[in-house]
């Protein structure tokens, strides 16, 4: 398989293989990772946690590899990928129309987490000036916390923390893949483990924190058989690795020819869970402390709940404004990749300025993102239940079954010593794509499950 160095020189790429990686995690570790993911080991227990490093290995070495390969081999975004891949059936222009969809996905989610971020801008700055601990530390009583972040998510009542959270975003973008985005991640993913990981001893220390962690490593029998532990534990893993036919495969088209994929993938898969585990072990354990080992997740645990216990634990201020400035990273290097696809589509389709296509992405995003602030919940779960899995699957389906085998194992094995074995074109073809439509499926029957 040829790819075009003329391409390579025109658009950006990444400097190093490891300003990718950290890249791909920072675009994996989110809000999922830290609000959904503790909450659920809470409930199930050691059953999620295997059941959720099961699927992990299915998908990270299915769905990741082969969307960060068909971006490299396309060297494009979903627009240019599934055109492409159409095109050696001779139908090009559908295949970029299709990849549309993936595309508008990126920028609707991109718009729901812009406000998510203005929410976390705004409790990190309460955070340092002590007024997001201002309501008490009685774990009974959390009706002072719930007035305040329900007047911060009302509609139109996030305004200036959401045009900072935009600003932030399309400053570090308009520099670019190296220069803006890859530097970005090589200063803020590693701090934010290394924050998560002070945290993780600091709750250790914690009376009662021993009740989490054994409930969190116990496998009970009942809980290994319940079938929502493991629906819970593949939409988990299925939205924590970033899968939905865009960002991706937006990544992997700024690739050298000369990286690993397979080598990446792992790594991306693994430090992703990393991040996952961390958020547990913080807030499990620092949750069973504070006397509860059950508890919801969700935007009403980072900033109703956790905010709550932090102002009854020794040294809240400073538990509260390391947290909520990890979160503010894991957040930002997220936000950064969903509106990269849009970005690139305007770079790579109309031929726009680097900067022409941020400002043009920055205006859009920010206008809608002020108009659905009162309504966020219902947007977001829109597009996690319908778009994503949809976006992920037609990924899938260009790759392995319009593009074929050859271009799939050619795309895989370039970089690697050795060309990919025979076991990943079945698993990918077969395996992601079905794992794909039942996550759309079971989305779609309980109402979401990522």
């Amino acid at each position: 398989m040829k790819n075009s160095n003329a391409a390579m020189m025109r658009r950006d790429s990444w400097k190093s293989k490891w300003g990718f990686i950290l890249a791909c995690i920072g675009s994996a570790v989110g809000m999922g990772n830290i609000w959904l993911f503790p909450s659920r080991v809470a409930k199930y227990g050691g059953a999620f946690l295997l059941a959720y490093f099961i699927f992990d290995v299915l998908i990270g070495f299915s769905g990741v590899i082969g969307e960060m390969s068909f971006g490299r081999a396309a060297r494009s975004g979903p627009v240019g990928a599934f055109k492409k891949a159409c095109a050696s059936r001779g139908k090009g222009n559908i295949g970029a129309k299709i990849g549309l969809f993936p595309m508008a996905g990126a920028l609707a989610l991109a718009i729901g987490y812009a406000v998510v971020m203005g929410w976390i801008f705004k409790y990190t700055l309460g955070s340092i000036t002590g007024s997001a601990l201002a309501y008490g530390s009685d774990i009974g009583d959390v009706s002072g916390y719930v007035g305040a972040f329900n007047e911060t998510a009302s509609a139109f009542g996030n305004n200036v923390w959401l045009i900072v959270a935009l600003v932030v975003t399309f400053i570090i973008m308009i520099f670019g893949i190296a220069s803006g985005i890859e530097r970005a991640n090589k200063v803020m993913v590693p701090l934010f483990f290394v924050m998560f990981i002070g945290l993780v001893f600091y709750v250790g220390f914690q009376p009662g924190a021993s009740n989490g962690y054994r409930w969190m490593f116990t496998i009970e029998p009942e809980m290994l058989m319940n079938p929502m532990t493991w629906v819970y534990a593949l939409g988990q893993s299925f939205f924590s690795l970033s899968l939905a036919g865009n960002g991706t495969i937006i990544y992997g088209s700024y690739l050298s020819d000369k990286e690993d994929i397979v080598s990446s993938a792992w790594k991306v898969a693994l430090f992703d869970s990393c991040a996952a585990m961390l958020a547990a072990l913080i807030i499990v354990p620092a949750m069973a402390a504070a006397g509860t080992t059950t508890f919801d997740g969700g935007p009403g645990l980072m900033f109703i709940y956790l905010p709550n216990m932090f102002a009854a634990m020794p040294g809240g201020r400073i538990v509260m404004i390391v947290f909520f400035v990890a979160v503010l990273f894991a957040g930002l290097t997220s936000l950064v990749n969903l509106f990269e696809a849009p970005v690139a589509t305007l770079q790579d389709s109309l031929h726009f300025s680097r900067a022409k296509a941020v400002i043009v992405i920055a205006v859009i995003g920010t206008a809608v993102s002020l108009c659905i602030q009162g309504i966020v919940s219902q947007w977001m779960d829109f597009v996690s239940i319908y778009v994503c899995p949809l976006g992920a699957g037609l990924a899938g389906i260009m790759f392995a079954w319009v593009w074929g085998r050859k271009a799939v194992e050619d795309a895989v094995s370039l970089g690697r010593n050795r060309r990919i074995g025979g076991w990943y074109y079945p698993l990918y073809k077969y395996g992601f794509c079905i794992l794909t439509m039942l996550v759309f499926a079971l989305g779609i029957y309980y109402g979401g499950i990522g």
